[in-house]
């Protein structure tokens, strides 16, 4: 992760995220909150889900963007459409259907920007890092020693 947009996107996954287990803890528990999950039990498989697709982003993984956006798609494109259609049928005026539709669309432009961000990321196909040569063509320091030890080997014929 060499890029800013790539720790921004990050640490708004992880804030959305957060997010979204506060609201599934408060449905399950029965309190209200401004919004509420589509259905409880999903929303936790899409919470680890989501977890597991964190961590192919953060590894720079493109099929960890492509499971970030299918479930984010399937789960809240369903609820954003709902709520957008009953807000422009003319039930606008009710908060839940206005911060479901807020937090639906911020469910579906998050992935989108994470893939997008993976497809403009040059440096993932320019410059990859592999950990069983970089070791001998960055360091340095080592091929010093053994230019050093090197120049004192003086052999008699």
């Amino acid at each position: 992760m060499k890029n800013l947009s790539t720790w921004l996107l990050v640490f708004f996954m992880g804030m959305f995220l957060v997010f979204r287990i506060i609201v599934c803890l408060t449905a399950s528990m029965g309190g209200t909150f401004l919004v509420e999950p589509l259905n409880v039990n999903l929303e936790v498989i899409v919470i680890f889900v989501d977890l597991a697709a964190m961590l192919f982003i953060i590894r720079r993984n493109m099929i960890g963007a492509i499971i970030y956006l299918t479930a984010h798609g399937l789960y809240f494109g369903t609820s954003a459409l709902k709520c957008i259609m009953s807000i422009l049928g003319g039930d606008g005026a009710a908060l839940n259907n206005t911060m479901g539709a807020l937090f639906s669309v911020v469910g579906i432009v998050l992935p989108l920007w994470a893939l997008l961000d993976m497809f403009a990321d040059k440096a993932r196909k320019a410059n990859p890092t592999n950990k069983k040569t970089d070791w001998f063509y960055t360091n340095e320091a080592f091929d010093r020693k053994l230019d050093e030890r090197a120049d004192k080997n003086n052999y008699k014929f």
